[in-house]
C-alpha cells in the first residue's frame, strides 16, 4: 500500500483538543487513510474505533445533542473515526459539542464533498478543528514508494490515466474500466443529491466542455449558450463541481497594464484520468493533439498537492496580454511573483515574457518540461 504523506501530518495533529476533518472526492482513499491512522495509533497503545456514518444505526445514534447519549455510544475510546460524516444532520454542531464536552476524545471526521461537510462544520468548529484535503496520489507519494526512475517511466501513464488509488498501477484495461466507473457513478452523486437533480446529463455535458478547454480561458457565457443555460447557472454548477474536488479554477493576474487579461479564468481537473474518461480519450501521447494541455494540467495539480502537504498556500494565477505573451502559472508569496511556463517538448530556447518581468519587480519565470518537472512538483 502506498503511504499517504498526510498520515504523518495528521498524526502529529492528534490529541490537541481539535477535531480533524479530512475532505476529498469519492474514491481518493479517505477511508483507507483513516483506517491506516487507526492501526498506527492502535499499535501505539491507543484505544481506537471506526464508525461508518452511512450506516443508519450509526447515523441515528449520533444525531443527538444529548452529550451523555453521545458519550455512551462512542464508548471509552481515545480516537474515533467518523467516516462519511456529512451523512449526520447538523454534524458541525455535534462535533462542536463533542470537542467542548469531551476534549480527551480525538475525533477524525471524513467527508466526500466539501459543500456538504464544510458548510455544516466550518462555522461551528472555528478554532476547534484542523482541515486536511486528500487528493489522488501525488508524485511525491509515488516517488517515495517506487523511486524517481520508475516514476519517470510512468509519466505518460499519469497523463493518460491519472493517479486515483484504484487506478494507478493496474492494467490499461482495468484503469479505463475503473475511471469510467468513477466518472459514471460517483462523480456527480453529491451534486445530484444537493441540487435535487435526477439526471446527470447536464453536468456531464458541462464537464465535457470544460475538459476540451483545459489550458484555455473559459467563457461562462459561451458554455451557457451551448448548454442553453444562464451564465449564473453555469457558474453555480462550476462552484459545486469545484467543491466536489473534480475541477479547480485559476484566475488571471492583472494589476498594472491595461492590456492584461483581467476577468478570465482557466479551469483544470484534479485528476487527468477523470478528464480523459469524460471525453473518452485514453490514446497514447504520440497521437494526441492535447498533450500541451495535459502537461499544463498535470504540472499545476501536482504543484498544488505539493503545496497542500506543506501547508503552503500562495496566491495563484495565470497571466496574459491581449497581444499574446503569457505565463501559465504564477505563485505570489513573500512580496514576489514566481512564474512558470509548461512545455512538454524540450526543443528551443526559453525566453521569459519581457513585459511580465519588466512590469512586476522581483518576478521570475522558469520553464518546466519533462527534464525538470520533478524539481517543480517535489522539491
Amino acid at each position: 500500500m502506498i503511504k499517504r504523506t498526510a498520515q504523518k501530518i495528521i498524526e502529529e495533529s492528534l490529541y490537541k483538543g481539535k477535531v480533524i476533518t479530512i475532505y476529498g472526492a469519492r474514491r481518493v482513499g479517505k477511508t483507507t487513510l483513516s483506517k491506516a491512522i487507526l492501526e498506527s495509533q492502535r499499535a501505539a497503545g491507543k484505544r481506537v474505533n471506526y464508525l461508518n456514518c452511512e450506516s443508519s444505526n450509526v447515523k441515528n445514534r449520533l444525531e443527538t445533542t444529548n452529550e451523555l447519549q453521545l458519550k455512551d455510544f462512542l464508548g471509552d475510546y481515545e480516537l474515533v473515526v467518523l467516516d462519511e460524516a456529512q451523512n449526520i444532520e447538523r454534524v458541525g454542531h455535534i462535533l462542536k459539542l463533542l470537542v467542548d464536552t469531551y476534549p480527551d476524545i480525538q475525533i477524525i471526521a471524513t467527508g466526500s464533498s466539501s459543500f456538504e461537510l464544510s458548510n455544516q462544520v466550518g462555522e461551528p468548529l472555528v478554532g476547534r478543528g484542523r482541515e486536511f484535503k486528500l487528493l489522488p496520489f501525488s508524485t511525491g507519494e509515488l516517488a517515495a514508494d517506487m523511486g524517481m526512475i520508475d516514476l519517470s517511466g510512468r509519466l505518460e501513464s499519469l497523463l493518460r490515466f491519472g493517479s486515483y488509488p484504484t487506478v494507478f498501477g493496474v492494467s490499461e484495461t482495468d484503469a479505463k474500466e475503473e475511471l469510467n466507473d468513477i466518472a459514471g457513478k460517483y462523480l456527480y452523486k453529491d451534486i445530484l443529491a444537493f441540487e435535487n437533480l435526477r439526471n446527470s446529463d447536464l453536468l456531464l455535458d458541462l464537464l465535457k466542455l470544460i475538459a476540451l478547454q483545459v489550458g484555455n480561458e473559459v467563457s461562462l457565457h459561451e458554455i451557457g449558450t451551448i448548454l442553453g443555460l444562464a451564465g449564473t447557472t453555469v457558474k453555480r454548477y462550476i462552484d459545486l463541481l469545484e467543491k466536489c474536488f473534480i475541477i479547480f479554477r485559476l484566475p488571471a493576474l492583472s494589476r498594472n497594464l491595461r492590456k492584461e487579461i483581467a476577468k478570465s479564468r482557466k479551469i483544470y481537473f484534479y485528476d487527468l484520468g477523470i478528464r480523459n474518461a469524460l471525453i473518452q480519450n485514453f490514446n497514447t501521447l504520440d497521437i494526441r493533439n492535447d498533450v500541451g494541455a495535459l502537461w499544463e494540467n498535470f504540472c499545476i495539480v501536482e504543484r498544488m498537492k505539493r503545496n497542500e502537504i506543506r501547508r503552503f498556500r500562495p496566491n495563484t494565477y495565470f497571466w496574459r496580454l491581449y497581444s499574446g505573451p503569457e505565463v501559465d502559472y504564477i505563485e505570489e508569496h513573500g512580496g514576489r511573483l514566481d512564474g512558470f511556463e509548461f512545455k512538454y517538448g524540450t526543443t528551443g530556447k526559453f525566453r521569459p515574457p519581457r513585459r511580465f518581468i519588466e512590469t512586476y519587480e522581483n518576478s521570475t519565470v522558469n520553464l518546466v518540461n519533462p527534464d525538470n518537472w520533478y524539481e517543480f512538483t517535489l522539491k
